[in-house]
């Protein structure tokens, strides 16, 4: 089998336990392939300050992919390539988000913008990157520099249809994929977990046949389409883990480590 060069992963259900805590054995994990000689960054559906406190304890060098991927940031949350939604789809997407009854939150480079301070999430995405949101009463002048847009909402079943007529709506002008079942996220058209992992193997100048990829959730599907080695993990849904070429522990059993230990016992380290 192909040596793994390189290991993209996702951040929540995956890296992180329920709680949101990087495990010892997690973080060894990498510092093993650090030691190895193997590359390895984030992608998440985080806003780029979400991840920052990731940068140190896992001595993370290359760009990570915040927004799904659909931006590139380097370690120290400097933009290296960014895109935008579309205003068009801004505007459609804060219409069918208010039709399902979801709470709306709006992300730019910097910012996470809410209209409502009760929503029930609110206070979970506070812990979950660890930055206060900014209350609004219009979204109106933030509409051209949405980086992300969140539906949040306790009825997975009618945030699942919600996806639905949302990727039936906005067709090509915007991406529409659940990261959690009570999370629809919003993220310019044409890039994705996949894209960031591309963009990370053109910039080691490795095969994506050498590229591992982790994930639990429907986005992180784009990022095991181009790699030629994807793990879901044990709390994924059976439709990810059918996808996936390995399926480890769940994010509660250090998974993730797991996983990096069989990826390094391939590489014929340790």
């Amino acid at each position: 089998m192909t040596k793994i060069s390189l290991v993209v992963s996702d951040v929540d259900g995956t890296l992180l336990t329920k709680d949101k805590t990087l495990t010892d054995r997690a973080r060894s994990a990498v510092q093993r392939l650090h030691q190895a000689g193997i590359g390895f960054t984030i992608t998440s559906s985080r806003p780029a300050i979400g991840m920052r406190f990731l940068t140190e304890p896992l001595a993370l060098w290359l760009p990570v992919g915040p927004f799904n991927g659909s931006s590139i940031v380097d370690p120290e949350m400097n933009p290296v390539e960014q895109h935008l939604i579309p205003k068009s789809a801004v505007e459609r997407s804060l219409q069918i988000l208010r039709e399902f009854g979801a709470d709306i939150w709006l992300f730019t480079t910097d910012k996470w913008l809410i209209d409502n301070a009760s929503g029930k999430y609110v206070a979970h995405e506070q812990h979950t990157i660890r930055s206060d949101p900014t209350m609004v009463t219009d979204f109106t002048p933030y509409l051209a520099g949405a980086c992300k847009i969140v539906g949040a909402s306790a009825d997975a079943a009618g945030l699942e249809a919600c996806e639905k007529a949302m990727q039936q709506a906005l067709g090509n002008e915007a991406t529409a994929v659940r990261s959690q079942t009570y999370y629809l996220d919003i993220t310019p058209p044409g890039f994705d977990k996949g894209t960031f992992v591309q963009a990370m193997a053109k910039r080691l100048d490795v095969s994506l046949d050498a590229v591992a990829t982790i994930g639990d959730m429907q986005n992180d599907l784009a990022m095991f389409r181009v790699s030629g080695t994807s793990i879901a993990m044990g709390n994924a849904t059976d439709s990810v883990k059918d996808q996936a070429t390995n399926v480890t522990a769940t994010n509660e059993q250090d998974g993730f480590a797991e996983a990096m230990e069989m990826i390094l016992k391939r590489n014929g380290v340790g």
